[in-house]
Order: C-alpha cells, then structure tokens, then sequence
C-alpha cells in the first residue's frame, strides 16, 4: 500500500530499498502465511549480483517472502531521468542478474520491452503445462487407438 504513494526518484541502490520493503514496511508479517514483493526495474542494482543475492536468500528464508522481478528494457538511448547508474550492464547481463537474485528469492522473472516479452517464468510454466497436456492427450489417443485395433 505504501508504494502507491512512492513518486520515482532516486538511484538503483537496491538493497537499501530492499532493506526498507522487509525490515520497516512489512507490518503484520507473521500473521501471514507468504508474502510476495515485486520489483519493478529498469537495470542492474548499484551493488554486486552475489552480494544482493545472498542478502535476499536471507531474508526471503527468514519470513516466507518471495521477490519477483519485472525488467523493462528502454531502448537505447532513452534516458528520461537523467540518473546516471552507479553500475552498468547491457540488457543481456542485467536479465541473468535478476535471475539469479530471483532463484535465491524463490520468485519469478519477467522480462519485456516495448518490443514485447522477451521471457517470463510465468509464460514458461504455462507452455510447460501446454506442452504436457499434448503429451498426454496424444498417449491417450495412442491408447484408445490400440484398444480400438485389439477390438
């Protein structure tokens, strides 16, 4: 609730925000069985991948949280905010960044731009699940398709 009346500003200093989001802001924590914390990001964190994974390994372990992450890839050459990162890496880098603090989260990752999805864990999933329901349906017609020559 207290994001909604967040205005954007500031640097990419993610464990500080992160730090704020667990240790201030999540009120009532144990009398909830999950909680999830989305992070909406345009790049990298200012500090090192392994540093924050570690960070949140720790914490999402401490309280059944889990941290999800939204990348949005601007396209090169667009600074709206005139910040200029602590830390840089390409779209490329800083998408395996975030799959790895997801991992140590136990979260998802979505990636887009405004060219599309370029990977999500929830489209994954879904097309895993597709991808068996084929699987399954063709064995079954497989199966009935024998019964029917036994026949």
């Amino acid at each position: 609730r207290w994001v909604l009346s967040l205005e954007c500003k500031g640097s990419r200093n993610f464990l500080s925000a992160l730090r704020r989001a667990v240790e201030v802001d999540f009120k009532d924590k144990d009398k909830h069985k999950s909680q999830g914390l989305y992070l909406l990001t345009t790049g990298i964190p200012d500090q090192e991948t392994h540093t924050v994974s570690a960070y949140v390994a720790e914490v999402c372990r401490g309280f059944d949280l889990q941290l999800h992450v939204c990348l949005f890839s601007v396209m090169k050459g667009t600074d709206s905010s005139g910040i200029i990162p602590a830390r840089y890496a390409n779209p490329r880098e800083t998408a395996n960044a975030f799959k790895e603090i997801v991992q140590a989260a136990n979260g998802r990752f979505h990636w887009f731009g405004e060219a599309g999805i370029f990977e999500s864990d929830d489209i994954a999933s879904i097309l895993s699940e597709m991808e068996k329901a084929k699987d399954y349906s063709q064995k079954c017609a497989f199966l009935v398709e024998s019964l029917k020559q036994r026949s």
